[in-house]
């Protein structure tokens, strides 16, 4: 394989609290729970351990709180191996949290507590230029303040650097400082909000897509789910084919698909075959629980990769 590249996260890192509960309990009632479990969230942070995890070498560049959460949380990076000197702790903020609170049928309630994730600012962004300069693409999304990801835009074109914009979750954003992106990829929901337009069928995704490309962005993919993902500039729009798995948990899966598109384009991959590749990682992801425990290594992605395409050059024969 080509030598590993860089990958820089401008982003969010967060601690998932979930509990487990038959009922919730009424105002004023305590009530005893099932069972819980902690984990590692926050789009950044996924994104950055999927790019990992496929043999990049990975820069993040985060806030945390000055708390019990926050060091886990780099130590968590560590783990990965993910380069953390941009991660810096803020002494008077938490480290961003999400309590997660599921009923038996599946059923959610989410609370999100931003914490640090907000204190992320532009010029915490040029504090790590000289390394942000070397590397090969950025990698942004919405859950750090705006202000910054239009800046981080502004850096990438700058320096002739990948940008590749994840609006998620949705917010009310200046498109026009969106539009310096090489990549702008949106979910359908969020393809929706921003554009205002319906995503439930390839067509509507090429329409939603067309609209934004109107809009001053150059390239536009819109993950569909099960149904793969959608490509298209001012050429036209090309569908890229989901694959078939045993799906029992989709969290996390867009993150996947993101920090994996990043390596592989970054790697020289032609860019059908890369979303295809990056299809396959995030359906891959989909098949255990939970969202960074959940994401495959590269080498049995690329033995899943290599059984896949051989199947389908023996059907084809």
């Amino acid at each position: 394989m080509p030598s590993s590249p860089r990958i820089a996260v401008i982003g969010s890192a967060n601690t998932d609290l979930t509990t487990f509960t038959d009922v919730f309990p009424r105002p004023g009632e305590t009530l005893f729970g099932k069972d819980f479990a902690m984990g590692f969230g926050g789009k950044g942070a996924n994104q950055a351990v999927a790019s990992r995890l496929c043999g990049a070498q990975v820069l993040m560049v985060a806030k945390v709180g000055g708390d019990l959460f926050g060091r886990a949380t780099i130590d968590n990076f560590t783990s990965f191996g993910i380069d953390t000197t941009h991660v810096q702790i803020v002494a008077d903020a938490p480290t961003g949290v999400a309590p997660i609170f599921v009923e038996p049928n599946g059923q959610n309630r989410i609370i999100v507590v931003k914490g640090a994730n907000d204190r992320l600012m532009p010029a915490d962004v040029e504090a790590a230029a000289a390394d942000l300069r070397g590397v090969d693409a950025i990698i942004l999304q919405f859950e750090i303040p705006l202000e910054t990801v239009y800046h981080s835009i502004r850096f990438a074109r700058a320096h002739d650097i990948r940008c590749i914009v994840n609006p998620a979750p949705a917010v009310p954003a200046e498109l026009s400082a969106l539009t310096g992106a090489d990549l702008f990829i949106p979910n359908e929901s969020e393809a929706e909000q921003l554009t205002g337009l319906p995503v439930r069928s390839e067509a509507e995704a090429a329409a939603c897509a067309a609209a934004l490309l109107a809009r001053g962005f150059r390239r536009v993919v819109v993950t569909l789910g099960a149904r793969g993902s959608l490509v298209a500039d001012v050429a036209g729009h090309r569908h890229v084919p989901a694959f078939t798995v045993g799906c029992v948990d989709t969290s996390g899966a867009g993150d996947a698909f993101i920090g994996s598109l990043a390596v592989f384009l970054a790697e020289g991959v032609p860019e059908q075959e890369a979303l295809s590749r990056a299809n396959l990682y995030a359906a891959l992801s989909t098949t255990r629980v939970g969202t960074q425990k959940s994401f495959p290594r590269r080498a049995d992605f690329e033995t899943e990769w290599d059984r896949r395409n051989g199947a389908s050059l023996r059907s084809s024969a």
